[in-house]
C-alpha cells in the first residue's frame, strides 16, 4: 500500500511529516528500538507526532512501538484509520484523570493531552484543572514506575500570564501576573503547577523531564472543528469572507508550524536539561492578532476580503490581552532553529483545509 494512504494525511500535512523524518533523522535515530507512548494522541501536536514515528518506521526502519493513550476511540479510529492495523502502532484507552494501567515497557513519553477550548475553561474550570493536573500527575507515575527514559510535557506560553510590558524578550524565568479569580485562569494556572509537579518529579526521583512551552501552534493538519481564531481567520479567507475581530486585537501573539514545533519536541525527549522549561517559539512570528489578521486578508487572500472589529458585551473567554514577545534562545542553543514564516504557515494550512 502506497505510504500517503496509510498515513491519511493532506498533501501539505504529509509533506511535513516527511520533512521531519528527513531532515531531522539524527533526533528520530535517538528513539530506535524503544517504546514511545504520546498522550493525547488524537489532538493536532498529539497523532503529528504519532505519525512522525511511525513513518520513521517505514522511512528509515526505526523499529519504534507508538502507544497512543486516547479517550475517545472513534476519534482514533477517524484519524489513524489503516494505522490501527499496524504492528506498531498500539492504542490505550482510558481517562487521563485515572491511574494509567499500561503493562508493557515505555521509554519515551510526550504528554500532550490538555483542554484546549476557552470555551471549555470557562465553563468547566474545576474539570479543567483536574484533567491537566491529576493527568500529569498520573504520567508522571507511569514514567517513575517504568523508568521512563524520557519526558516531554507539554505546556504553554499562557503560564506567562501578564509579563512585565518593558521586557524586549520574555525568557523561560520571567513570569508575570496570573487573576486566581477568573475562572479562565485554570488553564495558565494548572499548567504552571504541572510544571512545578515535573520539576518537583525530577528533583525527588530524577525523572528525566523537559517542559516544552508551546507558542500557539498551527499549520497543516488543524482540524476542520478547530475554532480558534487561526483556524477562523482561514476559514475566512477560503471562503471570502471578511474577518471579523471580537476584541481589539492589540494582543500580542507568539507562534510556531506544526512541524517545528514537532522537531522540538523530538529534541527535547532525549536532549536539554531536566526539570526545566523551554519556549517553543519562533520570534519572527510574533505580532498582534490585528496584524495577523491584517496579513491574512491583505497577503494570503490577496485582498479580497477586510479586517472588521466588533466587539460583543459578554465575555466569551478570551485570554487577556498581553504586550509579550517569548525568546526561543535556550531551545536554540540546543540546535533548533524553526523553519516556516506566518504567511508560508497560513498558506500550508488553507491548502490542506481545502484538500479535506
Amino acid at each position: 500500500m502506497d505510504v500517503k494512504n496509510l498515513f491519511v494525511a493532506g498533501s501539505m500535512q504529509m509533506e511535513d511529516l516527511e520533512y521531519v523524518v528527513e531532515q531531522h533523522e539524527e533526533d528520530l535515530k535517538k528513539y530506535r528500538n524503544s517504546s514511545v507512548l504520546v498522550s493525547g494522541a488524537t489532538g493536532f501536536v498529539g497523532k503529528m507526532l504519532v505519525k512522525t514515528f511511525l513513518l520513521g518506521n517505514r522511512k528509515k526502519n526505526l523499529g519504534i512501538h507508538v502507544i497512543a493513550a486516547i479517550r475517545d476511540q472513534k476519534k482514533a479510529e477517524r484519524e489513524f484509520n489503516l494505522l490501527l492495523k499496524e504492528a506498531d502502532l498500539e492504542l490505550y484507552v482510558g481517562d487521563i484523570t485515572e491511574p494509567i494501567d499500561y503493562k508493557g515497557n515505555v521509554d519515551y513519553i510526550f504528554h500532550t493531552a490538555s483542554v484546549t477550548t476557552s470555551k471549555t475553561m470557562i465553563e468547566k474550570p474545576v474539570e479543567t484543572l483536574n484533567i491537566s493536573c491529576e493527568g500529569t500527575k498520573n504520567i508522571l507515575e507511569l514514567a517513575r514506575k517504568k523508568q521512563t527514559k524520557g519526558i516531554v510535557y507539554l505546556s504553554s506560553m499562557e503560564v506567562y500570564g501578564t509579563p512585565d510590558p518593558l521586557l524586549e524578550r520574555v525568557t523561560e524565568k520571567e513570569l508575570g501576573y496570573v487573576d486566581l479569580t477568573s475562572a479562565r485562569s485554570c488553564y495558565p494556572e494548572g499548567k504552571r503547577l504541572c510544571e512545578c509537579l515535573c520539576a518537583a518529579y525530577s528533583s525527588e526521583y530524577k525523572l528525566p523531564v523537559r517542559i516544552a512551552r508551546l507558542a500557539q501552534t498551527f499549520g497543516a493538519g488543524v482540524s476542520g472543528e478547530d475554532n480558534r481564531v487561526y483556524a477562523q481567520f482561514a476559514r475566512s479567507a477560503i471562503h471570502g469572507e471578511d474577518i471579523v475581530l471580537h476584541t481589539a486585537g492589540t494582543s500580542e501573539g507568539n507562534y510556531c508550524y506544526i512541524r517545528d514545533v514537532v522537531a522540538a519536541l523530538l529534541l527535547l525527549g532525549t536532549c536539554g536539561s531536566d526539570g526545566e522549561a523551554y519556549n517553543v517559539v519562533n520570534e519572527e512570528s510574533h505580532m498582534q492578532i490585528r496584524e495577523m489578521a491584517m496579513l491574512v486578508a491583505d497577503q494570503v487572500a490577496q485582498g479580497r476580503i477586510k479586517t472588521r472589529i466588533e466587539i460583543p458585551e459578554t465575555d466569551c473567554g478570551y485570554a487577556p490581552s498581553v504586550k509579550m514577545h517569548l525568546s526561543g534562545e535556550k531551545l536554540r542553543k540546543l540546535g533548533w532553529k524553526p523553519q516556516i514564516g506566518m504567511r508560508e504557515t497560513y498558506e500550508r494550512m488553507i491548502a490542506d483545509m481545502i484538500a479535506e
